[in-house]
Formats: C-alpha cells, sequence, structure tokens
C-alpha cells in the first residue's frame, strides 16, 4: 500500500509520524494508517532525502526498498556496495530453513523464515521478466543428529504451532532418498522440505537495483555519525567531506555497528566470528550433488547445500571458523591450513566429494547481539535515529519480511507491543572475554 507523500511530510512536520502497513489487514488495506503520536520522524522536503539509510546489507537494502514504496524519498549509502565481498550479507549463498528450536525466539524466527519462503519465490516470480536472476532454489532441509535433540524437537513443536509441514526420517530412510548421503552414527533426522537455498550476494544486488529503479539512490561512500541538535540528528559526515542531511537516519550498518556507534554498540554486538565456507567440485556428469537432486543439510559442527545451477561454484559447506576485530581488514578467503576439517566432514557423510577440489572459499563475518536477537528499535538518544541489525547469522533468510517489519516501525504500523520489545536496544552486554559463536565443533 503506497502512502501519499505530501501527506506524510504534512503530517511529521506536524509532529506525528505516519504509518505505513508492514502486514495489513484486509480491512487495514482500505484504510488511511492513522498517525503515530509517539516519537515521530522530522522529515524535510525539496532535494534533501527524506529518509537516509546506511549500509547496505540485509536488513538496510530491504528497508530502503519498503520505505521507498511506502512514499519516502530515500537514499541508501555504503561504503563497498551492495553485495560487496566484506559484508555479512556478501558471498555466494544463504541457506533458507526454519528450524529453530534450539533458540529462546525461535518460534519467532520460524514464522518469519516460513514467510520469507513464499516471499523469495514471489520476488522471483514477479522479476522474472526483468532479466534479474533467479534468486531461490527450494531444497529442502535434512538435519540429522545421533539421537532426537531437544533443538530438533522444540523445532518439530514450533512448526505444529505453525502449521509447517516437515517429516521425521530414519537414517535408513535417508540413505534410500538420497543415496549420495552416508548417515554414520546418525540416530534421527528431520526433513523440512519447503526450505531452500538464496543467491546472497545477487539478492541484495537484485533489492538494489529495484530499489533504485523505483526512485532510490544509492550512493557508494562511507558515513560517520554527524551533528546533533537536541534529540534530533541533522546528518551524517561522508568521507568526501560531505555533510548529507534527512529528516530520518537508519543505521543498519552491519559487522561495522560496534566501530559505527562504539559506546553505544561496543558491548552489545560482536562481530569477531568469521565463518569458512567452501565449494567444492561436483564429478562430472554425476548430478546428484547438484540441485534439484541433492538436499541442504545440517550435520553436527557443519551446514552446507547441494551446488545450484548454471554456474555452478561447487558443493557448499560451512564449518567453524576464526575470529577477527576489523571487517575492514580480515582476510575473506580460507587458508590452506583450515581446509582437512571440511573433508573429514565430507568423509563422513559425502564421501565421494572429500578428495575433490575446492573451488572457491569464502570467510563472513557474523553479527550479534548480548540479547541473542535481531536490534530494531529507537537509538536511545535521538528520536529520528533508528538502529536496525544484529543478525545472529540468522537474519538473511529474513530479509524480505525484516525489511517490511522495519518500516512498518519506523512508520508506526507494527503495534505487537511484545514483538517490537522483543527487538529493544535493551541493557543486555557481553561479559568480559564472553565470545559470540561457539566455534569449537
Amino acid at each position: 500500500m503506497g502512502i501519499d507523500r505530501r501527506d506524510f511530510l504534512k503530517v511529521a512536520t506536524a509532529g506525528a509520524g505516519l504509518a505505513v502497513a508492514g502486514t495489513p489487514t484486509e480491512a487495514e488495506s482500505t484504510e488511511r494508517p492513522r498517525a503515530n503520536p509517539r516519537r515521530a520522524p522530522f522529515v524535510r522536503s525539496g532535494q534533501i532525502p527524506d529518509v537516509v539509510v546506511v549500509g547496505a546489507g540485509n536488513f538496510g537494502a530491504w528497508t530502503a526498498l519498503n520505505l521507498q514504496r511506502g512514499g519516502m524519498q530515500v537514499t541508501l549509502l555504503d561504503q563497498y556496495g551492495p553485495g560487496n565481498s566484506k559484508s555479512a550479507s556478501g558471498g555466494e549463498t544463504r541457506g533458507v530453513r526454519s528450524s529453530y528450536g534450539g533458540v529462546a525466539v525461535g518460534l519467532q524466527w520460524a514464522e518469519w523464515a516460513i514467510r520469507s519462503m513464499q516471499k523469495w519465490k514471489d520476488w522471483d516470480d514477479q522479476y522474472a521478466d526483468s532479466l534479474l536472476p533467479r534468486l531461490y532454489y527450494e531444497s529442502g532441509d535434512i538435519m540429522m543428529r545421533e539421537e532426537m535433540s531437544p533443538s530438533m524437537e522444540q523445532s518439530m513443536v514450533n512448526w505444529d504451532l505453525l502449521g509447517h509441514p516437515y517429516e521425521v526420517l530414519t537414517p535408513e530412510e535417508v540413505t534410500y532418498r538420497w543415496p549420495m548421503i552416508q548417515t554414520p552414527e546418525m540416530g534421527a533426522a528431520v526433513f523440512e522440505p519447503s526450505a531452500g537455498v538464496v543467491r546472497a550476494r545477487r539478492a541484495i544486488e537484485s533489492v538494489a537495483r529495484v530499489f533504485q529503479q523505483e526512485g532510490g539512490e544509492i550512493r557508494i561512500v562511507k558515513a560517520t555519525h554527524g551533528d546533533e541538535d537536541g534529540r534530533m540528528l541533522e546528518n551524517v559526515h561522508l568521507s568526501n567531506g560531505e555533510k548529507l542531511e534527512a529528516g530520518m537516519f537508519v543505521y543498519a550498518a552491519g559487522a561495522w555497528f560496534a566501530h559505527f556507534l562504539p559506546e553505544l554498540m561496543g558491548n552489545r554486538f560482536r562481530a569477531n566470528a568469521v565463518g569458512h565456507v567452501y565449494y567444492f567440485e561436483t564429478p562430472p556428469g554425476d548430478e546428484s550433488y547438484r540441485w534439484p537432486n541433492c538436499p541442504s543439510y545440517g550435520v553436527p559442527g557443519c551446514t552446507g547445500w547441494p551446488a545450484l545451477p548454471d554456474d555452478n561454484r561447487g558443493f557448499r559447506i560451512r564449518t567453524g571458523g576464526a575470529r577477527g576485530d576489523n571487517p575492514d581488514e580480515s582476510v575473506r578467503w580460507v587458508p590452506e591450513d583450515r581446509h582437512e576439517r571440511p573433508r573429514e566432514i565430507l568423509s563422513k557423510f559425502f564421501p565421494a566429494l572429500a578428495g575433490g577440489i575446492i573451488n572457491e572459499t569464502r570467510a563472513c563475518h557474523y553479527s550479534s547481539t548480548a540479547s541473542r536477537n535481531f536490534i530494531i528499535d529507537h537509538h536511545p538518544d535521538f528520536d529520528n535515529v533508528w538502529l536496525a541489525g544484529g543478525g545472529q547469522a540468522e537474519s538473511f533468510k529474513q530479509g524480505p519480511v525484516l525489511g517490511e517489519y522495519i518500516a512498518g516501525r519506523i512508520f508506526g504500523t507494527e503495534t505487537n507491543e511484545e514483538l517490537n520489545a522483543s527487538f529493544a536496544l535493551g541493557d543486555a552486554t557481553y561479559d568480559e572475554g564472553e565470545e559470540d559463536f561457539d566455534f569449537d565443533d
């Protein structure tokens, strides 16, 4: 539902923020959203953008697109560009699943992931004629453990509550359906048929392209927190010396959040974990390890999925990784002394690939928060600044829903107080020496 920008400006400058529906009901879709009397954004008209979004990753790109579609004039800033190799949203692929039984907010994440599966498909359908690359590949996801774990059991409870289909399989059923998969020491398996794989870099590039086609502006430039006037932020400072003004600012700084706002985010946010990803060659002429013949998979210490058409970068496997304090300086390939671990895992579960050539490697920072949930909240010191980030290595799959929700929060239509409170900045901080992700496995 689009909103007349002039009406927004009229209401916003009068001291109330207009709402755009992130998840409208049928009745709401025929009515103009009401003004939100709390913490309204101040929005200027003219050549100055209504909203500046800092960071063109998963949080920033989807938010910018949905704000633009809501009637705002949005400028999206990123120091390296949408889909770049340094970003937490870069790299080639991301898994899309909803098996979150092991986390406190698992039911919420599962609901959003399931909704996003359909939205990824809808995106592909909508833009197929625009020659944008296909993004989503439904592969199904098989999760295997030595025995049925509490996480698997809670995932099934969540799926039952959400009416989401799944199957409980024996190891023998797994090898019967997918002969390329071995199940040594595995006693339990759960299969989610609608899970899949999304092309990550291409996804962010595609969202950015559509954003521009719909009138948004992208600038490749580094931004820092700018000049303040009481509880209002006047601008952000750009690396070219410019001061870019706007009525509203969204900080979606990804792995750079603790560097971007060190005093506020320093002990609430971590991005020191660097996951290691490998793409192994698949045997020529053997389609077993290519989509759609092989599911994505999760086994102890590893996740991965089949090679995707048409470029066939390879069979993907992700293991534990390393540590890196600065995402600007981290090495984004995996050194050879780390290559034995994925081969060990493949030798157990996909033995035909264990001795193969590694086509490519990737190293990616994982962003996390002390609250163990995403942060989607006002900056505590500024009425016209929002914070959005802390993906917990799980937000990419939820991007299409996240962007709608964040836009709805900014415009005031997302009124579920319990849900909104779950994404609060809060007071939780990391203890001295506490790590964000456990890479011991």
